[in-house]
């Protein structure tokens, strides 16, 4: 094994960018491998590698191919953008070299997948990615190619038996589950804000999965406004125990940092610790049920310059084995680039000065008149049966 772990990074990933005053500014991606190298991450056991991007073949592993035509249309000529497919929208604008950009991305959580199964890294890191809407036919929720679908795909191609899928963004990772609606072979668990009150309004506990897969999709949808302790109580409550039930070979995971209570698109209210702290169960998990294999992808994340770039940096260097002190200063060349890049001063510490807690789902017992319990349980009895599991 060449390293212990790999961060997937080419500098051109910034190109993925839908222009002035869209939510996802490429700066997020900029200002989190700045600070991957400000805590000089980018030295000793995490190897960083710029994978090639996605051909139309691997491309194809997921998505349709007039959709692909349509993409490559749209980025030679944006203005020939065609809505139905879900781009030239307020959205998903389309923007020239979209689909190149896109395809860098999808590159790199393919790369990742792949030195992860073969035993070229143990982790394998592409905060890049996690555009998990887009579906096989068509662009959505600032999504162009699903790379979080593709990797997995991918391991699927290699051999792979039993791949889970984690995703803990505030939007439902709906194209992920869609392309594996009926593959018994990926589990594919979500924990995101209601769909009554947030994109794409899907992600509800009765989605379970495919005649042919019942049980492989998990939905666990979180009341508007739950904070740390109730966010980690569902992640313990639902993920490890379904992951215990399946025994993945390999594990995927999607970090969106839009849970965070400073987020402008959505309406949890995590902090960055709570953020870290469920990295640092997703390594844990890997190391339990997987033999170690990790892929850990981004997603979505608004706040791009106070949290995003310490939520991601955070789970880089867990993946490297190299876990930051959450009481650490942030590097002050890191917050001279910043105000270089926004005129903002960036945050001081590596924290939000929360101590994350939770009571456990199985110790404390079964509130009935706690939405965040509800919620649980109605997960917990639309596909523990399934797994072999008590509800």
């Amino acid at each position: 094994m060449s390293g212990r772990a790999q961060l997937m990074w080419d500098e051109a990933v910034t190109s993925y960018d839908f222009g002035p005053g869209h939510p996802m500014d490429p700066v997020r991606l900029a200002l989190t491998m700045r600070l991957v190298e400000a805590f000089e991450l980018d030295r000793g056991p995490l190897e960083v590698i710029a994978a090639k991007p996605a051909g139309d073949s691997t491309l194809r592993l997921v998505h349709r191919e007039d959709y692909i035509a349509a993409v490559r249309a749209a980025s030679a000529d944006p203005s020939a953008a065609d809505t139905a497919y879900g781009l030239g929208t307020e959205d998903d604008p389309a923007f020239a070299g979209m689909h190149e950009a896109a395809a860098l991305i999808a590159g790199q959580s393919v790369g990742a997948a792949e030195a992860v199964w073969r035993g070229d890294a143990l982790h394998a890191v592409n905060f890049t990615g996690g555009l998990h809407h887009a579906m096989p036919g068509g662009a959505a929720g600032f999504c162009i190619y699903n790379d979080a679908a593709l990797a997995i795909a991918r391991l699927l191609e290699l051999g792979v038996e039993r791949v889970a899928y984690v995703d803990v963004d505030v939007h439902h990772g709906d194209g992920v589950q869609a392309a594996f609606w009926d593959d018994p072979r990926v589990l594919t668990i979500s924990l995101h804000e209601h769909p009554r009150t947030l994109f794409p309004q899907t992600g509800w506990p009765e989605e379970t999965g495919g005649e042919a897969a019942e049980g492989s999709a998990v939905n666990v949808a979180l009341p508007a406004g739950t904070g740390d302790e109730g966010w980690l109580r569902a992640f313990h409550a639902v993920v490890p125990e379904l992951l215990g039930a399946f025994r993945p070979q390999v594990l995927v995971t999607q970090h969106g940092a839009d849970t965070h209570f400073e987020d402008p698109l959505a309406h949890l209210a995590v902090s960055l610790d709570a953020q870290r702290s469920v990295a640092e169960s997703c390594h844990d998990l890997a190391h339990e049920h997987a033999d170690g294999r990790w892929v850990a992808l981004g997603g979505g994340g608004y706040e791009v310059v106070d949290v995003v770039p310490r939520s991601w940096t955070h789970l880089t260097a867990i993946a490297a084995g190299r876990p930051i002190d959450p009481t650490s200063t942030v590097p002050e060349s890191w917050r001279h680039e910043v105000f270089r890049r926004t005129r903002q001063l960036g945050q001081l510490r590596m924290t939000d000065g929360r101590t994350p807690h939770w009571r456990d789902f199985a110790d404390g017992g079964y509130d009935p008149a706690d939405r965040l319990d509800q919620a649980v349980l109605a997960t917990r009895r639309a596909v523990f049966p399934s797994h072999g599991l008590l509800p």
